[in-house]
């Protein structure tokens, strides 16, 4: 059962009418984040968010793709209740959507919520269902960033589970930073190594996405995802062939969108 927020906890973020003053609140907000929680990582940094920092306030986005269970884990084992954003995109792996169900009951998570592309908007950008294959960032746009704009909705804070040893953008990725809707973004393993990442798996024995041992160390939309080769970094499987390395939902949120 969730605890009610410390008072010190029931501070919130007054919205400023002009935007630049909003923007200079953030930015102090982020630089206070950093200095307040500098050195911390894992579990020791997401206890006091969650249970203070934004408590009541912050969301987990996992795609319960080949590492997201260390994530999860850390995060359930701090409060089950946290609310855990999952964006059915209509085109991701069978294998993906039966180890969600599996993981979720692994760890007794409470409120995972499903968010799927709008109708409306699949028929005005993607009737034919091909629009990965001609254009990859609209389709990401359609089925990804739309739906975890309002999926957010309302939180002034979520995590990722990103890590630096992912590479390309991620390779100097930040604990804490800015979403472009205002939120606080926070990163907690950026800075953790893949042996990390496999002790935490080990050590609670935790379900493994079966499509990792076919190679895939990186899982998304079907259409979008490939194995890896031998040696190279784990992300070279998503779009391969293509300049496009994120999908979306790490770059730009906007529109700013209701719920």
């Amino acid at each position: 059962m969730r605890q009610p927020c410390p008072a010190s906890a029931e501070r919130t973020t007054q919205r400023l009418p002009a935007a630049a003053n909003e923007a200079v609140d953030l930015a102090s907000r982020l630089g206070e984040l950093r200095c307040r929680y500098a050195g911390l990582s894992g579990a020791a940094l997401l206890r006091p968010l969650i249970e203070h920092e934004f408590c009541g306030r912050l969301a987990v986005v996992s795609s319960f793709g080949a590492e997201s269970a260390a994530l999860l884990t850390l995060v359930a084992e701090i409060d089950r209740g946290v609310p855990v954003l999952f964006l059915d995109t209509g085109r991701l792996f069978g294998e993906t959507l039966r180890y969600r169900r599996r993981l979720v009951a692994a760890l007794d998570l409470t409120d995972v919520r499903t968010f799927r592309p709008q109708p409306q908007e699949l028929a005005a950008s993607d009737a034919e269902g091909v629009l990965w294959l001609t254009n990859p960032d609209r389709c990401c746009a359609v089925r990804k960033v739309l739906p975890l704009a309002r999926a957010l909705h309302g939180f002034a804070a979520w995590v990722s589970g990103r890590k630096r040893y992912q590479g390309a953008v991620r390779a100097t990725l930040p604990i804490f930073e800015a979403d472009d809707a205002g939120r606080i973004k926070i990163n907690p393993l950026a800075d953790w190594s893949h042996a990390q990442i496999e002790e935490v798996l080990v050590a609670r024995n935790l379900p493994r996405h079966p499509l990792v041992d076919a190679g895939y160390l990186s899982i998304g939309c079907a259409p979008c995802s490939d194995r890896a080769h031998s040696g190279e970094d784990p992300r070279t499987g998503r779009w391969r062939g293509r300049v496009k390395n994120e999908r979306g939902i790490h770059l730009n949120l906007q529109p700013r969108c209701a719920p």
